[in-house]
């Protein structure tokens, strides 16, 4: 099995920034390794800290000072397992050293036991991807086939990534979450466990590289995009339902806005309708509100869907001339659903949010 573990951030410097005291005992059984070691790994080596002898029964204790607070691993001769050490940590690891990346058991940490539990999932999923590009390497015809088995297998990965996110709030057990999240398609989720992860774990090298890193490519993609988080969300004015009246987005200045472009015959529209209703009717006393700007060529449908769905909010606007018309195309938009988070003052926090997404980010800026 191809394991995934922690690769920490190359940019690290070693210097001594607050040492911190560290014991991590157990017992390992199965394995043929004589010593055992605190180390971390860099992608292609390992860096050892501090090591201790294993018994012959597998059992070891390893006590000393490390430089800082940050991800380590356990390492063997024969693989290792990775944990999250701060100051005063006493971990005890128990496992079975012929299968370390199935068969682990860590005590007195529990954001290291989640870290574990996850990548054993995420391990499992790139065993299963790997093995369906042999498998259309062996045989194209089957590529389909394959792909198609694949895509379920994707969604269902993608279901354990966003509950373990869900789960681990300000955990620093979320940095291991990190590789399987796009930013560009999900870059509040990822801005989100950026922040928490320096929030929880500041004094981690690893975080702070994390950070300097994630701040450099926040800059050069809000350089690049006009609705980046950060920039004024463009102005507008478009007609409501009775065809008579306008109004502009700015007119709703002062509260949180969810900048909503749909259509009644959009399918994943309308299955995301039930999530945005709850969510109006869960915060809409605080300040949030929703603009939904249709796509929508029939006036009788747009109003027939807006009913059928409960869209209770008064801000319903459209110029009815579907993929031509004019909001839609400031924004960019290209595909429906296409969502702007936008704060008080008018500036982007988000685009593309749905769903958990949406939910978890409301519920940060609403807490």
């Amino acid at each position: 099995m191809k394991t995934i573990s922690l690769i920490f951030f190359t940019v690290i410097t070693f210097s001594v920034m607050s040492q911190v005291n560290v014991k991590v005992s157990g017992n390992i059984f199965n394995t043929p390794s004589d010593s055992v070691y605190i180390a971390q790994f860099f992608g292609t080596h390992y860096v050892n800290y501090i090591g201790a002898k294993m018994n012959k029964d597998g059992t070891f204790k390893i006590e000393g000072k490390l430089d800082n607070p940050d991800y380590y691993v356990l390492r063997l001769d024969n693989g290792h397992i990775s944990l999250i050490l701060r100051d005063k940590a006493d971990v005890k690891v128990y496992g079975d050293g012929e299968n370390l990346s199935q068969f682990v058991n860590i005590v007195n940490s529990e954001e290291s036991a989640n870290m574990y539990k996850y990548i054993v999932q995420l391990n499992t999923w790139n065993t299963k991807s790997d093995s369906a590009m042999t498998a259309i390497k062996a045989n194209p015809l089957k590529k389909e086939e394959i792909n198609r088995m694949m895509g379920q297998e994707y969604q269902k990965f993608q279901g354990i990534n966003k509950a373990f996110v869900s789960k681990n709030p300000g955990s620093a057990a979320l940095y291991a979450a990190l590789g399987s999240i796009n930013m560009e398609t999900e870059f509040a989720t990822y801005e989100s466990i950026v922040k928490q992860l320096g929030a929880c774990f500041a004094d981690s090298p690893s975080i702070q590289a994390l950070q300097k890193k994630f701040e450099s490519i926040k800059s050069q993609y809000s350089a690049s995009d006009n609705l980046a988080p950060g920039k004024a969300a463009p102005d507008f004015k478009e007609l409501r339902t009775d065809r008579k009246t306008t109004m502009k987005l700015s007119d709703l200045r002062g509260q949180v806005v969810l900048l909503d472009f749909w259509a009644s015959w959009c399918g994943p529209c309308r299955r995301e309708n039930p999530t945005v209703v709850k969510l109006y009717e869960q915060y809409k006393d605080e300040g949030f509100t929703v603009m939904s700007v249709s796509l929508d060529k029939d006036k009788i449908k747009w109003l027939q869907a807006i009913e059928k769905d409960k869209l209770s909010w008064p801000n319903h606007v459209s110029d009815l001339n579907g993929w031509a018309s004019s909001a839609p195309k400031k924004y960019g938009v290209s595909g429906i659903p296409f969502t702007v988070l936008i704060d008080r003052d008018g500036t982007i926090i988000a685009t593309k949010l749905r769903g958990m997404e949406l939910t978890n980010e409301l519920a940060r800026i609403f807490k």
